[in-house]
């Protein structure tokens, strides 16, 4: 049977997360249900990464089998034909090996998360920002982040929740950058991430950034290894998965932070 990689873009505010669920309305259900709209098959679609409730994406990658070949230009706007009533699009369709993965064979999954800082709160970003009116010291944020850089056990960044058996994690990128306009950005990187984890260090900087954290708070709470220690998890509005990573491409230039943060 061909294997498709499809790359897709959603708004998570709909949606209970990426995954399936028996009583709310998912991403996975809405694109499977599209797929047998066109195809006249059911098929089950693999995601890269399971999404909370809340969380967007512009560069989640799924794939799936069919039992017949199609053009993938045809498959991509049968889909987004299907998918109009939905905040889901499917931004590319691939052909791919039968051995492709899209969980299993990402090497690099990219997060961002948006801070909208300033008084007023947003509107026409509603929902897609977390607001935080009480302004934030970017760099002060930044330099805290990089102690979390790096191979540690997570367990104080993770939720509760977490089915993760092993907290251990490799985290390769956490910067936190001035975004345009209003927003800060925070960009990390790693093959793999704990539930939550991004948002729990975006509620963690944020202390830092209000100065009521200090850098060295944020090494004692990840060397706690303790829950209870971690700051405020951040809301969903703000976090996107932007993009995973296969294969053995050459190693991309990520976007340098500002020169006066080095």
């Amino acid at each position: 049977m061909p294997r498709y990689k499809l790359t897709i873009e959603y708004n998570g505010k709909p949606y209970c997360g990426w995954q399936r669920q028996t009583n709310d309305p998912s991403v996975q259900e809405a694109v499977e249900t599209a797929i047998a709209g066109f195809s006249g098959e059911p098929a089950a679609l693999f995601g890269a990464g399971r999404t909370d409730a809340g969380v967007h994406a512009t560069g989640q990658v799924a794939h799936l089998d069919l039992s017949r070949e199609w053009d993938c230009d045809v498959i991509r706007d049968a889909l987004n034909a299907h998918l109009r009533r939905e905040a889901v699009a499917i931004l590319d369709v691939e052909r791919v090996d039968e051995d492709f993965d899209a969980r299993f064979s990402a090497r690099k999954r990219h997060y961002l998360y948006r801070i909208f800082n300033r008084r007023p709160p947003p509107v026409l970003l509603a929902g897609q920002v977390w607001w935080v009116s009480k302004p934030l010291d970017v760099d002060a944020m930044h330099h805290a982040a990089q102690c979390l850089v790096g191979t540690h056990d997570f367990n104080t960044f993770r939720s509760a929740h977490c089915q993760a058996k092993n907290p251990i994690r490799t985290l390769e990128r956490l910067d936190v950058v001035k975004g345009p306009g209003d927003e800060i950005h925070i960009h990390a990187m790693a093959q793999s991430f704990l539930h939550n984890q991004i948002r729990s260090f975006a509620g963690t900087l944020k202390l830092v950034g209000e100065y009521r954290w200090s850098e060295e708070d944020v090494v004692a709470a990840l060397k706690s290894r303790d829950r209870i220690r971690c700051g405020p998890v951040a809301p969903a509005d703000g976090l996107y998965l932007t993009e995973i990573e296969y294969g053995t491409a050459p190693k991309r230039t990520l976007p340098p932070y500002p020169a006066h943060m080095a």
